[in-house]
């Protein structure tokens, strides 16, 4: 079961500025900024109010889907990420009903245990569902 918008996330080029454009710009902070080697990004979470967050992701690998996405459509929205009881769970939920997924399990992610819809299921918006752990 869907909980609530947990992240909006943004790819941007240099991870550092774009830090320090939303810290001047609204005075917000990152509460982490870490490097997922194993999704090819490196990343920083902003908390808004109590209960949302903004992810920047910068490209560390030019061969991750990130940098891809960042070659052929440059900076901006990258996904919309959705809390949820159990990632696992809804994933096996989601293939009953034939929708397309990229991730059939969930694995370690910023976010907590994730894993990510396909955008061709979901009209062209890369969903990620995000388990708190």
């Amino acid at each position: 079961m869907i909980k609530r918008v947990d992240h909006i996330a943004s790819v941007v080029k240099n991870l550092d500025e774009a830090v320090e454009l939303y810290e001047r710009a609204f005075g917000l902070k990152p509460a982490c900024i870490e490097t997922l080697p194993e999704q090819g990004v490196k990343a920083a979470l902003i908390p808004i109010g109590e209960q949302g967050e903004i992810e920047l992701l910068e490209p560390i690998d030019a061969q991750s889907g990130v940098a891809k996405f960042l070659e052929s459509r440059g900076e901006g929205i990258h996904h919309i990420c959705l809390e949820v009881d159990d990632v696992d769970k809804e994933l096996e939920l989601l293939a009953a009903k034939g929708v397309g997924l990229i991730d059939k399990k969930g694995r370690p992610g910023l976010a907590g245990k994730v894993g990510f819809i396909h955008p061709k299921s979901m009209k062209g918006v890369l969903i990620e569902l995000a388990q708190k752990v």
